[in-house]
């Protein structure tokens, strides 16, 4: 569907000869010096819903675009900022981070810092079949990602971030371990425990281009017992016996990730990207989460392989 641009259709009360003559002779208020002279690390807007065309449509983002701001600069133009992502309304990209980076450009090169740094979280359609009665669920796979431009004497340079956050089951293993104990002679069916629903999220991070969300969510897939909406009787006894019979904390949600990742990507990425990989068990049986969260890059992971 062909979005139509809308215009007030009022006569103006300033004429268009005023506006230019104010502008071209009026003060630049963001361009005066500050009345206290620190560098300011970020300058922007946040909570701006930004429509990008990718592969699926047209969806929409929350975007927080931000760039530094020097000492002796009062403060940012701001309007410059809506311009941007006004032109780049129409384009399609392929990945949403190819998105936030050509924002990141645009801003970098418009305003008076050297650094923008663009991030974009959302939802994108995810279907996935069930095992048993094949059934499609539509279902959702969170997002987010970050570039950040640095403006130098020799050029751009572009440090990017691509994550997806997916829900999955765990099983509490402490639980089903003192079980044990207590029904010595239940036979070959999984001690009972407490179960959660959690949310694991994986981010790579690294120079100029980082793997695709469809490239990561494989790692996620092999690692958790993922979960979605739309599950028969079947299907919703296959998942709970398949998480009660490989339980898993919130750290071993993480560190099994982390392997996923080791094997998915060694010698396909640079040894020096970094990974950062988040779980949060929201805990049935207690009142707090847990929460676990790794920060290392590709080679440590596979240092230990």
């Amino acid at each position: 569907m062909t979005t139509s641009i809308r215009k007030d259709q009022g006569a103006p009360l300033i004429s268009r000869a005023t506006h230019q003559q104010v502008i071209a002779s009026g003060t630049d208020v963001p361009e005066q010096s500050p009345s206290f002279a620190l560098p300011l690390d970020e300058v922007g807007i946040s909570g701006k819903t930004v429509w990008v065309s990718l592969p699926e449509g047209r969806l929409p983002f929350a975007a927080r675009i931000t760039v530094d701001l020097p000492s002796h600069v009062r403060g940012i133009h701001m309007s410059r900022l809506e311009q941007a992502i006004a032109e780049l309304h129409g384009r399609k990209f392929t990945r949403l981070c190819d998105y936030a980076r050509a924002l990141a450009e645009m801003v970098v090169e418009r305003q008076r810092g050297t650094i923008a740094q663009v991030a974009v979280t959302g939802k994108r359609p995810l279907l996935q079949r069930s095992k048993i009665s094949r059934q499609v669920s539509v279902d959702s796979l969170a997002c987010r990602v970050e570039a950040r431009v640095e403006k130098g004497d020799d050029g751009l340079r572009v440090l990017l971030t691509n994550g997806i956050g997916v829900c999955h089951i765990t099983a509490c293993p402490c639980t089903q371990v003192y079980n044990l104990e207590v029904f010595a002679d239940r036979g070959d069916c999984p001690m009972p425990t407490h179960s959660q629903r959690s949310q694991t999220w994986l981010s790579l991070r690294g120079l100029s281009q980082v793997p695709s969300h469809n490239d990561l969510l494989p790692c996620l897939e092999q690692a958790l017992h993922l979960t979605q909406d739309l599950l028969k009787r079947p299907d919703e006894a296959e998942i709970v016996l398949k998480s009660h019979r490989c339980p898993q904390f919130a750290e071993d949600a993480v560190r099994e990730t982390a392997r996923s990742v080791g094997l998915c990507f060694r010698g396909r990425l640079p040894p020096q990207t970094e990974v950062i990989i988040e779980s949060l068990s929201l805990e049935s049986i207690h009142i707090h989460d847990v929460c676990c969260r790794l920060s290392t890059t590709l080679e440590n992971i596979c240092a230990e392989l």
